[in-house]
């Protein structure tokens, strides 16, 4: 075994990585089923055959190997976190073309795997949340886990009285924002069952699993702890200060952290390589203002969750932000320092 320098370390196969981050994305899943019921696992299967039949069709259209790339992961992990983000009760053609959209437009028309600029599973939930707004708004209450009744919500007659309950951040948007019923954070979350202990109810252990699948990728050297940190931090801070000074209208920090996507954002969504800002400072960077934005949908925003808003806003500004947060060339005092010698 060699000791001595130099030492060089062997690239990591895309496929490891890829198939890494989908082991990393289980626990949440998990949680995911027993709280809501085993839909999410066909929405997933749904959207995991889309994709790579999508793959396929434009790799082959574009001239390209086919069985290399869509075995090498990275269409699945789209498809995941497609399926992830979009109800589990909603219709199966929502989580088809919403999929399509990702590999198709997303992907494959900006070059393929490496040259998107935008998160293509973020493209096609805004895509689908802007075209369908109701559809994508019918969410599983907890505790159900009739599977009939939600195979029927998927691939037959939609009827969702005994299914549907608005999602914690909708349940406490919407109350704070009714005027007649003068609502605090408190009072709703002693009178709605959708809110937990600290978050939403259910939701709490899902994104207890996806910090643990995280945890993981960063144990694993996936990704790094700058993204899945500044983006937390940044809504932890934002969600504390306006909770210290108006409690009545602002929820603490924990309901944000463990409500919605926000640690799914954290870890496996602000983390994509290809669309994300690639420099350490630029990291920390790029995700608070994830989280910034992300916070700010939320609270005044439209939409429930903001998470696929800020991070394709974000994306826009990624050239940008590696360009001015360059580490310095070694021999050199600034990045951008220019050589003055004759």
């Amino acid at each position: 075994m060699q000791t001595n320098s130099p030492f060089f370390r062997q690239p990591t196969p895309l496929r490891t990585v890829m198939l890494t981050v989908l082991a990393a994305l289980l626990p949440g899943i998990a949680a995911y089923v027993w709280f809501f019921g085993a839909a999410i696992l066909v929405q997933i299967a749904l959207a995991s055959a889309t994709a790579l039949a999508a793959e396929a069709l434009m790799l082959s259209i574009r001239g390209k190997p086919v069985w290399i790339s869509v075995t090498d992961g990275s269409a699945l992990v789209t498809a995941w976190l497609v399926a992830l983000t979009f109800p589990s009760i909603g219709p199966w053609w929502l989580v088809v073309v919403g999929t399509a959209m990702a590999i198709v437009v997303a992907k494959h028309l900006y070059g393929g795997l490496g040259q998107n600029p935008f998160n293509p599973a973020m493209v096609a939930f805004c895509l689908m949340i802007v075209a369908f707004p109701q559809l994508m708004s019918q969410w599983p209450r907890a505790g159900f886990t009739d599977f009939a009744a939600e195979l029927s919500a998927i691939f037959g007659e939609r009827r969702l009285d005994a299914i549907v309950m608005a999602t914690p951040l909708d349940a406490l948007r919407t109350g704070l924002h009714t005027a007649e019923a003068h609502a605090t954070v408190s009072g709703l979350f002693g009178a709605n069952a959708t809110f937990g202990n600290v978050g939403g109810r259910g939701w709490e252990w899902i994104a207890g699993g996806y910090l643990l699948g995280g945890l993981w990728l960063m144990r694993r050297h996936v990704i790094t702890w700058h993204l899945p940190f500044a983006f937390l931090a940044t809504m932890a801070l934002l969600a504390g200060t306006t909770a210290l000074f108006s409690p009545d209208r602002f929820a603490g920090p924990l309901f944000h952290l463990l409500t919605g996507g926000a640690m799914l954002g954290a870890f496996f969504i602000v983390t994509d390589p290809v669309s994300g800002a690639t420099t350490p400072r630029g990291k920390l960077i790029f995700a608070a203002g994830a989280g910034l934005l992300t916070w700010v949908i939320r609270v005044f925003g439209a939409f429930p969750d903001g998470i696929a808003f800020a991070t394709l806003l974000m994306n826009i500004c990624v050239p940008l932000i590696d360009m001015y947060t360059q580490p310095p060339v070694f021999g050199h005092k600034f990045g951008h320092e220019k050589d003055e010698s004759p």
